[in-house]
C-alpha cells in the first residue's frame, strides 16, 4: 500500500490530481454544480418527505434526506462533472499528450477523477455529520455498509463518468448525454423517494439501476435493517455494474477529439 502512495505511480497519480483541481477551479460553472446541487436539491424533496409515513418503512427524515444529499453528491459532484472534464481533456488535446508520458491510461483517467471523487467522499462526511446533528438522524448502525455503499458509488459513478464521455462530442452536450442516467437514479434508485414507497413490481426492477445498490447500502448502514442476503444483493449488483462499466470504458473510451 505504501508503495502505491508514495511510490512513482502515486507521485504521478498526485501530480496529475493537482493538475485537475486547479483546472477544476478555474471553472466556475463546473464548481457551482458539484458543490450547490448536492446541498440545495436535497432542500426540494423535503416538502414531499414529510408527506411520507416515514415510520411504517423503518426509516426518519434525516436517514432519508442523508441518502438524498450523498445520491445528488454522487450525481453532481462526481458522475456529472467528470464527464465535462474528461471531455474538455480530451478536445483539448490533453489526455493525448499524457499517453505520450509515464502515465498509463488508468493512471490517467483515475489522477483525473481523483478530485472529483475526493470532493463527493467529503461531501458525504459532511452531509453525515450535519443529518446527524440537525435532522437527529443518529450515528450509522451498520457503519461498514454506508462505507461500502459510499465507495461503490464513487467508484462506479467515475467509471460511468468515463464511460458516457465515449460517447460525448463536446462539453456542451456533456450535460445531454448525462442527463439520462441523472434523472433515472434520482427517480428510480431511491435518491428522491425511497424505493420501500415503490411498487413491489417497480421497486425490484428499479434495485438492478446503477446506483441502486450504493444508495441501499448508505440507508441500510444508517438503519440497519438489511438483511445478509440482500447486503450480498447489492454488492454483487454493485460489482457487475462496476465491471462492466470499467470493461466497456477500457474497450470504447476515446482518447482524442472526434473529427
Amino acid at each position: 500500500m505504501s508503495a502505491v502512495v508514495f511510490g512513482p505511480v502515486g507521485r504521478r497519480l498526485r501530480a496529475l490530481a493537482q493538475a485537475e483541481l486547479t483546472l477544476l477551479g478555474r471553472n466556475r460553472s463546473a464548481v457551482v454544480m458539484a458543490l450547490l446541487m448536492p446541498l440545495s436539491l436535497p432542500l426540494s424533496v423535503r416538502p414531499a418527505v414529510d408527506q411520507m409515513d416515514l415510520k411504517a418503512k423503518g426509516l426518519s427524515v434525516g436517514t432519508v434526506m442523508l441518502t438524498a444529499a450523498i445520491g445528488f453528491s454522487f450525481l453532481f459532484a462526481v458522475y456529472t462533472s467528470l464527464v465535462s472534464a474528461y471531455v474538455a481533456r480530451r478536445e483539448e488535446l490533453v489526455l493525448k499528450r499524457l499517453r505520450t508520458g509515464e502515465l498509463d491510461d488508468a493512471e490517467i483517467l483515475t489522477g483525473t477523477a481523483l478530485p472529483a471523487v475526493c470532493l463527493g467522499f467529503a461531501q458525504a462526511v459532511l452531509f453525515g455529520v450535519g443529518c446527524a446533528v440537525l435532522l437527529d438522524a443518529g450515528a450509522p448502525r451498520a457503519p461498514y455498509l454506508t462505507v461500502l455503499g459510499l465507495l461503490s458509488g464513487l467508484v462506479l459513478c467515475a467509471a460511468l463518468a468515463a464511460l458516457t464521455a465515449s460517447f460525448t462530442r463536446t462539453t456542451e452536450s456533456a450535460q445531454i448525454t448525462a442527463a439520462p442516467l441523472v434523472f433515472v437514479s434520482m427517480f428510480g434508485s431511491g435518491i428522491m423517494i425511497p424505493t420501500e414507497f415503490l411498487p413491489d413490481r417497480l421497486a425490484s426492477v428499479c434495485e438492478l439501476l446503477p446506483l441502486s445498490p450504493a444508495i441501499r447500502l448508505v440507508r441500510g448502514g444508517w438503519t440497519g435493517q438489511l438483511s445478509a442476503y440482500e447486503v450480498l444483493g447489492a454488492v454483487v449488483t454493485a460489482l457487475a455494474w462496476t465491471v462492466v462499466a470499467v470493461f466497456a470504458v477500457r474497450r470504447w473510451f476515446r482518447w482524442e477529439p472526434r473529427r
